[in-house]
């Protein structure tokens, strides 16, 4: 396969179809609305979409890597920041790998059930809808530690997509997660383990990419 580019195409932000064709192109939905299209047409996208194609070991560790950074919608520049750190701990740098990212705050927001997708936790982060321990973050990466407390701030709540996910509309929270869904607050209790992180991914691969 070759490169997929996972920077927005022109048109309208909100529409679904570039995030549908690069879900198709990488073999995985990454939103709800991508599923429906993905069930339908499990190849990648394009008129050779349906052949299999013989991939070379660089385009498959290329496609593996690209498929992490897409699931938490993040860019090149982050992604070689976040494999460095994880170089840097000593153990393995796969899983030190999707600890760093499981760490950001949108991904939080998007495990806790407070957000329908990726996407939606960025902006809420950016929106300066969420606290961390009682103070306002922006900033979608900021790491998490142990213990932190994530809330919607009080004034937010009443808005509709909060009260969606007040409902537990989207609740689906890993157990390293201690969520108070109605109240729309979460604790980021610990580091989760590999297999709790609901990410697909062969990180080994990843892995393999960078340290070629």
């Amino acid at each position: 396969m070759g490169k997929v580019s996972l920077t927005k195409p022109g048109g309208p932000v909100n529409t679904p179809r570039p995030k549908v064709r690069i879900s198709r192109a990488l073999g995985i939905p990454l939103t709800p609305k991508a599923v429906d299209y993905f069930e339908r047409r499990p190849y990648p996208p394009g008129e050779h979409g349906r052949k299999r194609r013989k991939e070379s070991d660089y385009s498959t560790r290329l496609r593996e890597k690209q498929r992490l950074r897409a699931q938490y919608d993040i860019s090149e520049t982050q992604m070689r920041a976040a494999f460095d750190r994880a170089r840097r701990t000593g153990g393995k740098t796969g899983e030190a790998l999707i600890q760093d990212l499981e760490s950001r705050l949108d991904a939080t927001v998007l495990r806790a059930g407070f957000a329908r997708t990726i996407y939606q936790a960025r902006q809420f982060v950016t929106h300066q809808h969420v606290l961390v321990n009682g103070r306002r973050v922006d900033r979608p990466s900021y790491r998490l530690q142990p213990g932190d407390f994530v809330q919607v701030a009080e004034k937010s709540k009443s808005k509709e997509p909060f009260v969606v996910a007040a409902s537990g509309a989207h609740a689906t929270a890993p157990a390293y997660l201690e969520v108070r869904l109605a109240d729309l607050v979460v604790r980021y209790d610990r580091t989760p383990n590999r297999d709790e992180v609901p990410v697909v991914c062969e990180e080994q691969l990843v892995v393999e990419h960078y340290s070629r």
